[in-house]
């Protein structure tokens, strides 16, 4: 029988997606210093449960000119402290990304999407997971039938008794 489970958290949270495409692949110089900056930034992230980091996973873009790091965060508003703290790995990492942006424009393109999602906003299905998986590894996971049989039952967020 198919085991459905789904993420365990109610409240709300942020999911930040960031990425970088080369556009001129003959220029390391000016695009692999961009994608060596996000490991030292994880690592500081996954280090400091405080930061209201939550899960992030790397995926390689179809072309295989970009990646694109999907992060889930208890907050908006952890991210922005994240991003704004002048002792954290990101600042610095982002000024260095101008100064190396205006010698050669255009060398590659870094982006990022933030979403903040309310309570009941979210809702998720994962079928014979043998591991934790997206919002699911960043929460915990619980039987399906605890949220509800459908995406729609499930997406109103109300966690019901097991029972």
């Amino acid at each position: 029988m198919t085991e459905l489970t789904t993420h365990e958290h109610d409240g709300d949270l942020a999911v930040f997606l960031i990425g970088a495409r080369v556009n001129r692949p003959w220029r390391p110089d000016a695009w692999l210093p961009a994608f060596a900056a996000m490991g030292p930034m994880l690592r500081e992230l996954w280090n400091d449960p405080s930061s209201g980091f939550l899960h992030a996973r790397t995926v390689l873009d179809a072309d295989l000119r970009g990646v694109t790091t999907i992060q889930y965060w208890r907050s908006v508003e952890d991210i922005y402290r994240y991003a704004n703290a002048d002792e954290r790995a990101h600042r610095p990492a982002w000024l260095a990304f101008y100064r190396r942006a205006r010698k050669v424009p255009g060398a590659v393109n870094v982006w990022h999407e933030t979403f903040a999602v309310a309570a009941g906003g979210h809702e998720s299905l994962y079928a014979d997971a043998r591991a934790p998986f997206g919002l699911a590894r960043a929460t915990g996971s619980i039987p399906a039938t605890r949220r509800g049989r459908t995406a729609r039952e499930r997406i109103r967020g109300a966690v019901r008794p097991a029972g």
